[in-house]
């Protein structure tokens, strides 16, 4: 499971307050979404319907070494590109980007040999269509979401927390408890991201980064959205092989 949320500070970052611009920066910041759900995407149907499933999983022994290392290593990207993003120059940070995207796509492929073909897809269209349209709801609101951040951000550690020690319980009850949480937490999540990063597209922010490198962490923060609200939703919808 993905439960990472980067929280990204910017500094020195002029107010611009202009809608067009901030259109434009949304429109960035949905292209880095797009491209690291396709890559994920085409690397998990890869390796989970081709021989190179060999490559992480042996039949006898199960995950390889190597198997290990590609479940762990989206986190490891994550926090790199997260801390460092501020000295990172813009071409490197795209690569770990995209390099973030095929990882966490070859780990997907993991996962998905649990659930059959139609389900996968079920839940896949569900997740895009419940994310657009709290992403609208996010764009549109006058509503400022930021009080609900925070309480977001709580339930969020909640939930890593109850599933690292539900790696000891093994309790059914638990996980699903834990997955409808989870859904309703990336619902909310979704709605808020979108408007901080409406925001930061007019100016309203904090940050000593360009405008690319903003618009690509934004694209992570969705894209970590997208993908957490996928997974906890195939946990509860999804039929096992």
């Amino acid at each position: 499971m993905e439960n990472n949320k980067p929280d990204y500070v910017y500094d020195n970052v002029i107010q611009i307050n202009d809608a067009d611009s901030s259109r434009r920066f949304l429109a960035n910041v949905f292209m880095w979404m797009f491209v690291a759900l396709g890559i994920s995407a085409l690397l998990a149907y890869l390796f989970a319907s081709t021989s190179l499933q060999q490559v992480m999983i042996d039949p006898t022994t199960g995950l390889t070494g190597l198997g290990i290392v590609i479940m762990f290593a989206p986190l490891a990207f994550v926090l790199i590109m997260s801390f460092g993003v501020n000295r990172i120059p813009y071409g490197v940070l795209a690569l770990l980007y995209v390099a973030y995207a095929a990882v966490t796509g070859m780990s997907f492929s993991i996962i998905l040999l649990a659930y059959t073909a139609s389900s996968v897809l079920g839940v896949f269209l569900t997740t895009s269509i419940v994310f657009g349209i709290m992403a609208i709801a996010g764009y549109t609101t006058k509503t400022d979401l930021t009080k609900f951040g925070s309480i977001l951000i709580m339930f969020l550690i909640g939930i890593v927390v109850a599933s690292l020690v539900n790696m000891f319980l093994h309790s059914t009850g638990l996980q699903m408890l834990i997955s409808y949480i989870g859904v309703a937490v990336f619902v909310g999540l979704t709605a808020y991201d979108v408007q901080k990063l409406k925001n930061i597209g007019a100016g309203v922010t904090y940050g000593d980064a360009t405008a690319s490198k903003m618009a690509l962490m934004g694209g992570l923060t969705l894209y970590l959205d997208f993908i957490n609200l996928f997974l906890f939703l195939l946990r509860i919808f999804g039929r096992r092989r």
